[in-house]
């Protein structure tokens, strides 16, 4: 399989442990399960995938709808069962997230998805506000003089990143901006409970829950 032969060169050529497959299309599911079968590892990618961009009409957040969050949902227990060892959750509401997180048996990394996941990831160029990709040197000619240390400011903004990661007050409700309405929560929780998913549920119920609770608090916070 094409697949596999391109996945095999990338560890290869480009000194990696594993790669990630952007989507769920039986195609993708069929490849990344020859994939694992080959001995790689592989990572899935559901919600918003940025190489998919033209057929997702831009860059849009998904499963805002019963449909969709169920189709997020069924897509990230597809790659696990296809051999996947953890599943990138991109800009889906912080309850539909919440619910995979739970169906699943391996770990979700949320981006843009709210805080119940089990890691977070950023663009580091967008976590420091990195208006576009220097390429560095590898190493600094002695004819080069250093107008700023921006090695510092970086090391600062990683570290209270992984400090708020850690503590769980990022993503808070200003960076948890994808909503589901509550019609589509109630029909997502009735079709989870259909799916035998009883426990992903109720943690998504418990995730639309948290969302509004700390949404009113910021909103009390910016009012006083």
């Amino acid at each position: 399989m094409h697949a596999v032969d391109s996945a095999v060169r990338m560890l290869k050529e480009g000194g990696m442990d594993a790669i990630k497959l952007e989507g769920a299309a039986p195609s993708r599911i069929t490849a990344a399960k020859a994939i694992v079968e080959a001995g790689i590892a592989v990572m899935g990618h559901v919600g918003l995938t940025p190489q998919a961009i033209s057929v997702l009409g831009g860059f849009r957040p998904q499963g805002k709808t019963v449909e969709s969050a169920i189709k997020v949902v069924e897509t990230a227990l597809a790659l696990q069962k296809a051999g996947c060892f953890s599943i990138v959750l991109e800009c889906v509401p912080a309850p539909v997230a919440a619910a995979a997180t739970k169906a699943l048996e391996i770990p979700t990394i949320g981006i843009g998805a709210g805080p119940f996941c089990s890691g977070q990831v950023l663009v580091y160029h967008d976590l420091l506000g990195m208006l576009q990709h220097p390429h560095h040197a590898k190493v600094t000619p002695k004819f080069c003089k250093q107008f700023g240390h921006v090695g510092d400011a970086i090391n600062k903004a990683l570290s209270e990143y992984k400090q708020e990661v850690e503590s769980r007050s990022f993503p808070g409700p200003a960076h948890t901006p994808y909503r589901i309405s509550d019609a589509d929560v109630d029909g997502f929780l009735n079709e989870l409970q259909k799916m035998g998913l009883s426990e992903a549920a109720t943690a998504a119920a418990a995730a639309a829950e948290n969302v509004e609770t700390a949404g009113r608090s910021s909103e009390d916070n910016n009012c006083s």
